[in-house]
């Protein structure tokens, strides 16, 4: 699975999607001009460790990272989507879409399109979700509808005796 950022402009968000993607084997494109500099410990700090196994690739701008990715499934995460994103199936290699904080993906985009566009259903007086949540949520639906491919699925409990 990819996740792109497209302008993110908060460190920490990126630092917990940034983790987020180390965790579940995701790739991490970004989409300049970014609103802080990966070197910042904001975005150390929320991706602690991880920053490091992070498979993260940088563009210029959108123009850019459409021509490294032709013919690439992207699906757009956006308010404005008629429908959610659980209502669409989503491929291993397919790319995840969201827009910097303040915005979201810019209107142009979202217009050409519009067919790929999707959201996270949310109650009428809400603007938005914060970025890394959104994140979480689709990606892991992505993720569950791909039977969470090459992730651990089950854990184990270490039982303590105590005696008596």
């Amino acid at each position: 699975m990819h996740i792109v950022l497209h302008q993110p402009e908060i460190p920490q968000n990126t630092g917990n999607i940034g983790r987020t993607c180390v965790a579940t084997g995701t790739s991490l494109h970004l989409i300049e001009p970014l609103g802080f500099r990966l070197n910042e410990k904001e975005i150390k700090r929320a991706g602690m460790d991880y920053w490091e196994k992070l498979d993260v690739t940088r563009y210029i701008d959108y123009e850019d990272f459409k021509e490294k990715h032709p013919g690439a499934k992207i699906w757009y995460a956006t308010t404005k989507a008629k429908r959610s994103y659980t209502d669409v199936s989503f491929g291993m290699d397919d790319y995840i879409m969201f827009g910097k904080e303040s915005a979201g993906i810019p209107e142009e985009i979202l217009v050409d399109n519009e067919e790929s566009c999707i959201r996270i259903p949310m109650g009428h007086d809400i603007r938005s979700l914060n970025l890394s949540n959104s994140v979480a949520i689709v990606l892991y639906e992505a993720l569950r509808q791909n039977e969470f491919k090459g992730l651990e699925t089950e854990g184990e409990l270490h039982r303590l005796h105590w005696k008596e």
